[in-house]
């Protein structure tokens, strides 16, 4: 908090006698009413006057991951187009020429990714959507002072790297801490972790998930791991049956899932099955039914009705279809809509005005409306999601306070 402060007066001086503001409206109107009028303080603003924002996107688009990135690709190209196309004092590039950078799912390729971009100065960088790959590319824009806006990486000490950083999505510990919270209201009270030892989202989920489940009254019965590269589950999943559990919960990514919930089921477990936003994507064709009874938590789900969503899934699914319409294109959506309000409100589109913008940002989108806090991060509500004949349906939303909505 220290750090962040300090840079914040740095920034100040720097940009004395620009204007700082807060709000979102424009995220609120592209999602209203399309391309229009995406700032009201820019009025109609001649083209040729409008300042730009260099962004640069990195994303997994290979592997296993790869829907993760194709969804990334089509939520920004989205984003850039509707902005540059309204009357906003700002518009967006996004450098390599429009495209995500790979970083392969690969903490070193990352790197390699977050130093091409630096070779074409952007003014901010989008991404990762992954922690273990996120966490090298935050230490380093920390020392570059560079504005650092990841997506889907949960883990808690991506923004502590430094006053540059911030995220748009939840964190690792609140995500557990409403997995927990769900449990209780489900009335489940024998829990049994999967988790992989060799994943920093995995553990951190894991981590959260043991610390509220005393709390809400759960008993954890058996805790086992595995790695990110296992394809075998079932030493682990007949402990859960052995030990008499009702909720197991596997916080992991979507290419698993299916292997764990299939070997869940053989071993005769026919309690809830829960994740946390790794399982956004995961298929289920031929275990339709075994994915009855199985949750879990994300950023938002495509069936709100809240305005923004609902032009969302409607413009994306209109110009890509639904194969890719997840969580993470929702993000990296939000993302580019952040760093124009950011710079609406620190009055400048270079990298020091957009981190003073960025600060205490009041913003709402996709993911709803929430408030980045001291370290970066927003206090967002998180949906609950479910699955009927395996496709994923909306169960509830579950507040910050951990109320229905």
């Amino acid at each position: 908090m220290t750090k962040r402060l300090f840079f914040l007066v740095l920034t100040a001086a720097m940009s004395a006698g620009l204007l700082a503001g807060c709000g979102s409206s424009a995220q609120q109107s592209a999602a209203g009413g399309g391309a229009a009028d995406t700032t009201a303080a820019a009025g109609n603003t001649a083209q040729g006057d409008r300042k730009t924002i260099k962004i640069g996107v990195i994303c997994s688009l290979t592997g296993g991951s790869a829907i993760y990135g194709e969804g990334a690709q089509n939520a920004i190209s989205m984003a850039a187009e509707e902005i540059n196309a309204s009357d906003s004092q700002y518009k967006v590039e996004i450098v390599n020429g429009g495209k995500v950078v790979d970083d392969a799912s690969d903490a070193k390729q990352a790197i390699n990714a977050y130093n091409s971009l630096q070779k074409e100065s952007p003014d901010a960088v989008v991404g990762c959507f992954f922690s273990s790959v996120t966490l090298p590319i935050a230490e380093q824009a920390s020392k570059d002072n560079m504005l650092l806006l990841t997506t889907g990486a949960t883990n808690k000490d991506i923004t502590l790297k430094g006053p540059t950083i911030f995220r748009d999505c939840f964190i690792d510990p609140y995500q557990g801490k409403m997995a927990a919270q769900f449990a209780k209201e489900k009335g489940w009270k024998k829990a049994a972790i999967i988790y992989a030892k060799d994943d920093d989202y995995s553990n951190g989920l894991k981590d959260a998930f043991l610390e509220h489940a005393q709390a809400n009254g759960i008993e954890i019965v058996y805790t086992g791991e595995c790695t990110t590269k296992d394809t075998d589950f079932s030493s682990q999943t007949s402990q859960v049956v052995a030990k008499g559990a009702d909720f197991l919960f596997y916080p992991a990514f979507l290419d698993t899932v299916p292997l764990l919930v299939s070997a869940a089921r053989d071993s005769g477990f026919d309690g809830a099955i829960m994740g946390g936003d790794g399982w956004d994507g995961a298929e289920t064709k031929g275990f339709e039914d075994q994915f009855e009874n199985c949750y879990f938590t994300n950023h938002y789900s495509s069936e709100d009705t809240a305005p923004a969503v609902s032009n969302f899934v409607s413009k994306y699914t209109g110009k890509y279809g639904t194969e890719s319409l997840n969580a993470c294109a929702a993000l990296y959506y939000d993302a580019i809509y952040m760093l124009v309000e950011a710079a609406k409100n620190g009055g400048a589109a270079d990298t020091a005005s957009l981190v003073k913008g960025m600060t205490g940002m009041t913003f709402t989108g996709v993911g709803g409306t929430f408030t980045l806090d001291a370290n970066g991060d927003p206090e967002k509500s998180v949906a609950i999601n479910t699955y009927e004949g395996g496709k994923v349906k909306w169960l509830m939303t579950l507040s910050p306070e951990g109320t229905k909505k």
